[in-house]
């Protein structure tokens, strides 16, 4: 929070040189915007309902016994936080949000896991001690070009494998996987850390995915062990009840789970991606449905429901001005850093 709150201090410093030119008028009203968007941080993490200890997912397929350090966020508030908070597409498969004790959505020195359950099917995982991971890495590049025009036809931007940061691992006794790759996004200069730990069941599988820049992968791995530990199937959903007879098998095997191939079938091929920007630059435009939360439904502490609602159409008198992009030489006001 100490970052966030130095990043918008730099930028109410950089708006004193940039709308100089246009008077008081417009410094101010960019200096109001800021406030709506620290009203909006402190009413979200007012409103947000963090849970531990057993919890069941959704799903009912599987629970989570949260442990201290950690925090739950149910369905309802992390389908608000991905989608109206960070700008990212609805997740068909969401059940819900992990963050560390002292993290929160707006925290941008911490991560958080997006845990999402995909009925699939049963996975077969008989290749998962041949696949050789290295090449498996080359044909995923060569597939980016079909990945990202997927992407980007459902809103999404482009996403580049520059390599792992954590090779694949499969436990065969626990029937769990996980990975972690150094991802280069279009329009962002830090990379995007994506590290997922998949947990195999009799008729899916229970995801969990870090959402967070490279810049926290050590404090991520620390913890990857208690978060693997977390999760388990309920009874009758165990890799180990598939029954044959009744259970639908997934076209996939455990080498398409790291490859991507199921992924691209849902809202998830687009990536999960934490960026904040969009709310201190643009908030009038994306924060209609946001406002309304803020002054209407929490004014008799009412448990909080997700709402999405269309954004306002705004006239010159309350228009802000457009946030100036940054150019070679100039430094970001959002990322003093330009990291």
């Amino acid at each position: 929070m100490r970052k966030l709150a130095l990043s918008v201090l730099a930028f109410v410093m950089a708006t004193g040189t940039l709308f100089a030119k246009g008077g008081d008028d417009s410094t101010k009203l960019v200096l109001k915007e800021l406030e709506a968007f620290l009203k909006l941080r402190d009413s979200v993490q007012k409103a947000m309902k963090y849970e531990t200890g057993t919890i069941t997912l959704p799903s009912g397929v599987a629970k989570l016994n949260i442990p201290k350090g950690f925090k739950f966020l149910g369905q309802e508030q992390s389908r608000y936080v991905i989608q109206d908070l960070w700008g990212n597409l609805p997740q068909q498969h969401l059940q819900g949000m992990l963050f560390p004790e002292n993290g929160d959505p707006f925290s941008d020195s911490s991560y958080a896991y997006v845990i999402e359950y995909n009925p699939v099917g049963y996975i077969k995982d008989e290749d998962a001690k041949d696949i050789n991971y290295d090449d498996l890495l080359k044909e995923m590049k060569k597939d980016e070009a079909e990945t990202n025009a997927k992407r980007k036809a459902i809103g999404g931007e482009g996403m580049y494998t520059e390599g792992w940061a954590s090779r694949p691992f499969y436990d065969d006794q626990k029937k769990i996987l996980h990975w972690a790759m150094d991802i280069r996004v279009d329009g962002r200069d830090e990379h995007t850390l994506n590290y997922k730990v998949i947990h195999l069941g009799r008729k899916g599988m229970l995801t969990m995915s870090a959402v967070s820049g490279m810049s926290q992968l050590d404090l991520v791995k620390s913890n990857v062990d208690s978060v693997i530990a977390m999760a388990e199937y309920t009874e009758g959903n165990r890799y180990s009840d598939f029954d044959s007879k009744v259970d639908d098998v997934a076209a996939w095997t455990v080498g398409g789970l790291v490859a991507g191939k199921v992924l691209l079938k849902t809202a998830a091929g687009a990536g999960i991606l934490k960026f904040l920007k969009f709310i201190i630059i643009g908030i009038i435009a994306a924060g209609g449905a946001i406002w309304k939360w803020i002054t209407g439904r929490r004014k008799k502490e009412e448990e909080f429901v997700y709402e999405p609602q269309p954004a306002p159409v705004h006239t010159e008198e309350t228009q802000l001005p457009d946030a100036p992009a940054a150019t070679e030489g100039t430094t970001d006001p959002l990322n003093p850093e330009n990291k």
